[in-house]
């Protein structure tokens, strides 16, 4: 999917807002959208991946990584890890200054460019801000054009997330389709089940859909991200619910 959207700029805004949510925070508050997680495991998780995608941008790494091992420099305690958090943001800055994004590179996922890390960092920093925000009793926002592009880039690459979510590996079905539609812009995304596999289906604007979400697009995106349920009175569901069912009991990102 094209974009305007500069990812990198993107990182360290949501990295900054991500911050100043939690730098006054008990870092002991618990996270109700990461189960048995603090906000001090949310942060170290957040920061922890920004640090590890930065390492393989670093590298320009060609073929999937054998050791996940990665200096953290976590600091002494809790206090210290929302400073730790933006210094993190900071080395990915200077990764993607120094990068050709556009360099063919090893990814997980559809697009095998540098690029890719940059755009799966923002979406990993975003919905844990969110999952920061909502522990401490806040309503999140997001911009929408992002949601938008966090929905689309959800949907790509989770075909390829079997080993890391192997649930997505049931996502089947006898040419069964579902599609998300954004209601406050322009945004459509059909995903269709077919025997072998699932996928978006380009071709898909006048398929009638089994079953269809419509809601804005960070309503989406957290429900992609399984922060909000299908039942919420923000989203218009029709179709098939056992079709609906089957695809959020397994596509647990």
């Amino acid at each position: 999917m094209t974009t305007t959207i500069d990812h990198g700029a993107a990182v360290a805004a949501e990295t900054a807002g991500f911050v100043a949510a939690v730098r006054d925070a008990d870092p002991s508050t618990v996270v109700p959208t990461c189960p048995g997680w603090t906000l001090t495991d949310l942060v170290r998780h957040a920061g922890s991946v920004q640090r590890w995608f930065t390492v393989l941008l670093r590298q320009r790494i060609q073929q999937p990584p054998r050791s996940r091992e990665v200096d953290l420099s976590l600091p002494a305690g809790p206090d210290g890890y929302p400073d730790w958090l933006a210094g993190s943001a900071a080395e990915a800055a200077e990764a993607f200054a120094a990068a050709d994004l556009d360099a063919p590179m090893w990814a997980w996922g559809a697009d095998q460019h540098a690029r890719f890390w940059v755009r799966r960092m923002l979406f990993e920093t975003l919905v844990h801000r969110v999952d920061a925000e909502l522990a401490l009793g806040r309503r999140p926002e997001i911009d929408p054009a992002l949601a938008a592009d966090g929905v689309a880039e959800f949907l790509v690459n989770l075909p390829f997330a079997a080993v890391f979510a192997p649930r997505t590996a049931e996502l089947r079905g006898a040419d069964r389709t579902i599609r998300f539609t954004r209601t406050d812009g322009a945004g459509d995304w059909l995903v269709r089940l077919r025997p072998d596999g699932f996928g978006l289906d380009p071709d898909g604007t006048d398929v009638t859909a089994d079953a269809t979400v419509r809601g804005a697009a960070a309503d989406l995106l957290l429900l992609l991200y399984g922060r909000l349920d299908r039942s919420a009175d923000r989203f218009d569901v029709h179709g098939d619910e056992q079709l609906l069912a089957h695809w959020f009991a397994n596509s647990a990102f």
